[in-house]
């Protein structure tokens, strides 16, 4: 009869038909051979991996994996790394000119000149040191984001949110360039021309940073098209 082992295994008494002891034992008190027989511990079948309880961001992201393994050779964490490093190149070049803004504008409020400014100029000056502080605060946060969720398996989510605030920064940005841009020109020309050509350059901002970028994703958009936080 067989019987359980504790490493899963099955043991139990057998009759070979032979006694081990030899003729010249045999015996009323002969007892039989002691056999283990060893039958496998099968495992259950493996499930398909079930990607229902699976967040929005990790769904969108495994949809492309395939594609990217075949065309790159990257698995999808090397992608990810991948994308985060090209986010932190691009912040680059706009901390660049944030900090550069930054410094002239806190550097300003202690020129000698700065108390005859008008109260609009004021306002604009206020409004602009504002903008930049904004605009560096989120060029700056996918570093701190990064540091935060450090080791915590957290990669894709990173590159979302750094994405997000960095596109966020950009806004930011162009905004604090156009409104010192506007108190400049209102202090050489005056509010009116100072207005419309704030203006162009506001258009000729939005134009080349974001109008050029997604009429280009627009018009090579395809079936297989995603987001493009993911597309990096």
């Amino acid at each position: 009869m067989l019987g359980p082992r504790r490493d899963g295994q099955q043991s139990g008494m057998v009759y070979t038909g032979q006694d081990p002891a030899g003729p010249a034992d045999r015996g009323g008190n002969a007892q039989p051979a002691e056999v283990s027989a060893r039958i496998p511990f099968q495992q259950p079948d493996a499930e398909s991996p079930d990607h229902r309880d699976e967040c929005r961001i990790c769904s969108a992201v495994r949809d492309h994996d395939e594609w990217n393994a075949i065309e790159r050779g990257e698995t999808p964490l090397q992608r990810a790394d991948r994308a985060y490093g090209e986010i932190l190149q691009e912040v680059r070049v706009a901390q660049t000119g944030v900090q550069i803004l930054f410094a002239f504008l806190l550097a300003l409020a202690f020129q000698a000149r700065f108390a005859d400014i008008t109260n609009f100029q004021r306002h604009v000056y206020a409004v602009t040191l504002m903008l930049c502080a904004a605009a560096t605060a989120l060029l700056i946060a996918p570093a701190a984001f990064h540091r935060v969720v450090y080791r915590r398996r957290l990669k894709l989510h990173l590159v979302h949110a750094a994405t997000r605030l960095a596109l966020s920064g950009l806004v930011l940005l162009m905004l604090s360039l156009v409104s010192a841009v506007l108190l400049i020109l209102d202090v050489v020309f005056g509010a009116g021309p100072a207005v419309i050509m704030a203006s162009g350059t506001f258009g000729w901002f939005f134009m080349w940073w974001f109008v050029v970028p997604a009429w280009s994703r627009i018009r090579h958009a395809g079936a297989d098209d995603i987001s493009p936080q993911e597309a990096e």
